[in-house]
Parts: C-alpha cells; sequence; structure tokens
C-alpha cells in the first residue's frame, strides 16, 4: 500500500529530447538526474521513465531512503542570496542605474531574458 509520503510521480519534472548518439528518445528528470530511459517516441520515452521512478520512489520509501520532492511542489519565497565579486557588483550598479532601473529589476530583467 503506497503511503501518504510517496510524492505523485507525475509531478516531477521531465524533459524528452532525441539523443542522436543513441537513434531514440531519451526521458530525464531533474528531480533524479542519474536516471534516463530511451525509447523510440516521446510517449514510450516518458512512459517507461515515469514507470521506473514508480518503482525507484516505493523501493527509496521502503528502505527509509529520502525521497526528493517535486519542484512542482515545493514552495519557493522569490528570494536568494547571490555573492559575486566586487567588481561585478559595481558593474551591475551602474548598468541598472543608466537603464533607470533598481539593481534587483536589472537582474531580474537580465536573468528573464537569458531563457
Amino acid at each position: 500500500m503506497q503511503t501518504d509520503t510517496r510524492p505523485d510521480v507525475s509531478h516531477y519534472t521531465y524533459r524528452v529530447s532525441w539523443s542522436a548518439e543513441d537513434g531514440e528518445f531519451v526521458a530525464t528528470c531533474a528531480e533524479f538526474p542519474s536516471l534516463s530511459w530511451l525509447a523510440g517516441s516521446q510517449v514510450e520515452a516518458l512512459q517507461g521513465l515515469q514507470e521506473m521512478l514508480g518503482q525507484v520512489v516505493a523501493d527509496m520509501a521502503t528502505a527509509g531512503e529520502q525521497v526528493p520532492e517535486p519542484f512542482a511542489d515545493r514552495t519557493y519565497s522569490g528570494k536568494f542570496n547571490l555573492r559575486v565579486g566586487e567588481n561585478l557588483h559595481r558593474e551591475l550598479a551602474i548598468h541598472a542605474a543608466e537603464d533607470g532601473l533598481s539593481l534587483n529589476q536589472y537582474v531580474v530583467r537580465k536573468l528573464t531574458s537569458t531563457g
């Protein structure tokens, strides 16, 4: 029986892309970066990885291991500290002032424009 402490594997962060090296689609999961699944179609790759993760999560829970919480289910404050060198800090402050923005607004704009 599944306990309430196990995350829903459909909430994990998945990516499916073509692997030219393997000649197949590869599905990966951000919360489990060491795991992947190869298949002939995108759908099969995603389904295979989700099925495997269901078993991995069950095994981890049975063994008493910490199961990663899906990024989608985590709470974020919208704040994080970033240390940069003194020279970069000065350069960013100058660019922000030149653009008529606060340093925070300038950095957020730069981060969101990098995709």
